[in-house]
């Protein structure tokens, strides 16, 4: 059992606290319950923005001072976004604990006043090239933001990816920046999240100290987390400056943590996920027509996503590839799957949650996630229950009703002629 406390400050900011002295150090990590999904049409992208900002500097702490100070320490950080959240971490020996909660602080309470229109450009530019690195000019870069513009509503939070586009990147105003923060960038909006060899009334004392005199936010503005249904599947190919066609399917779940997305993680297993899975060994090592399949279920709170891809081998038309995966996909769906099958995904599950909870940075990511989507930390105790509990037929049951057409986007990318 793990040693969790878990409180509030009068300002709101969530506190979690993991009390573990296996090895002389800590894991600081703040979990804001904001990301892309939080922006509006025409203003894309602030999210993983204010990742890069909030390295720029803040009141009391200078441009990439954040950084130096942790490194010069031993300690590593860095930050992330996604759909529904945005984190900032830092593992520091123990005994400067105070050091990276100070860090964490200022930036949280004291960011506006050092935000420049300088800082902001050159933030701008470093994402835009980011961009162009991870999505624009690499082979099937933009698969992704394809399946989410034919998946989700224009109006709706997962129609675009947390980097944004460059059009809103390139209108996003200084005035804009500083809004986006006021409204989620709070301690009302925060989970801080610590993990490791700490001594716990000192550990609250520095939280008090520290981040007790940051105001809390007004209300936050409201946003739909409800799709709308298509009922058919909507597809698309692709011809774009590749090698090889790949297909790309985004299958519909129910929100992170429901039991069918829980069973669909399972299945994803069972689905592609080394050479033991169905369509690993039916695709690329019996018939040997396809060059590689994956499949894998998204951490999302609003609505759950389970991706499938796989790349054609030289010569195969990916017509064929589709219709070997739907073949598998009809064949799972009526005759199930094995206790073998359902014994590995566990296993599978079981070993991956335990490599989470070995690291203390690792811990508090979930530590902090469980509290964000589902307000209760100690959940990381009993996430594997419902793992564990799984039944063939129940994962035959998702395939049968979520690995179907009518709830499917398809993205085919083909080489130009």
């Amino acid at each position: 059992m793990l040693t969790i406390e878990d409180y509030r400050l009068p300002n709101g900011l969530r506190v979690v606290l993991n009390e573990d002295h296996s090895a002389p150090l800590v894991a600081i990590n703040l979990w804001y319950h904001v990301g892309s999904k939080n922006e509006r049409p025409g203003r894309t992208g602030f999210a993983h923005l204010f990742e890069h900002l909030l390295f720029s500097g803040s009141e009391n702490v200078g441009n990439n001072e954040h950084f130096r100070y942790v490194q010069s320490v031993g300690g590593v950080l860095n930050g992330s976004t996604f759909f529904d959240r945005t984190n900032y971490y830092e593992t520091l020996p123990s005994n400067y604990l105070a050091l990276g909660l100070w860090l964490e602080a200022d930036r949280m309470g004291f960011f506006l006043p050092a935000i420049t229109q300088e800082k902001l450009d050159i933030q701008r530019e470093v994402v835009k090239e980011e961009r162009r690195q991870r999505y624009d000019n690499v082979p099937y870069g933009t698969a992704f933001e394809r399946l989410l513009h034919l998946a989700y509503d224009s109006e709706y939070s997962y129609h675009w990816p947390t980097i944004g586009s460059m059009t809103d990147l390139e209108a996003a105003s200084l005035d804009d920046v500083r809004d986006f923060f006021r409204v989620w960038y709070r301690p009302d909006n925060c989970t801080l999240t610590v993990v490791g060899d700490f001594a716990p009334e000192e550990a609250k004392k520095l939280v008090a100290q520290y981040f007790g005199g940051i105001e809390p936010g007004g209300s936050f503005p409201p946003f739909t987390l409800q799709r709308k249904h298509a009922g058919h599947e909507i597809r698309e190919t692709f011809a774009s400056q590749v090698q090889l066609p790949r297909l790309y399917r985004l299958y519909h779940l129910p929100k992170m943590g429901d039991p069918d997305w829980i069973h669909a993680d399972l299945l994803s297993t069972v689905l592609a996920s080394d050479k033991a899975s169905r369509l690993d060994r039916a695709l690329v090592h019996e018939k040997q027509i396809a060059q590689d399949v994956a499949a894998y279920i998204l951490p999302t709170e609003a609505t759950g996503i389970l991706m499938l891809q796989a790349t054609a081998r030289e010569g195969v038309s990916i017509e064929t590839i589709e219709a070997a995966i739907d073949e598998e996909v009809a064949r799972l769906s009526v005759d199930g799957i094995t206790g073998d099958e359902l014994t590995r995904a566990r296993n599978r599950a079981e070993v991956e949650y335990a490599h989470q909870l070995e690291t203390f940075d690792a811990r508090a990511d979930l530590l902090g996630m469980m509290s964000t989507y589902f307000g209760d930390p100690a959940m990381i105790e009993r996430w594997l229950e419902p793992y564990r509990a799984a039944t063939a037929d129940d994962l035959a049951h998702v395939a049968r009703k979520y690995l179907i057409p009518e709830n499917r986007v398809t993205s085919v990318f083909v080489p130009e002629a």
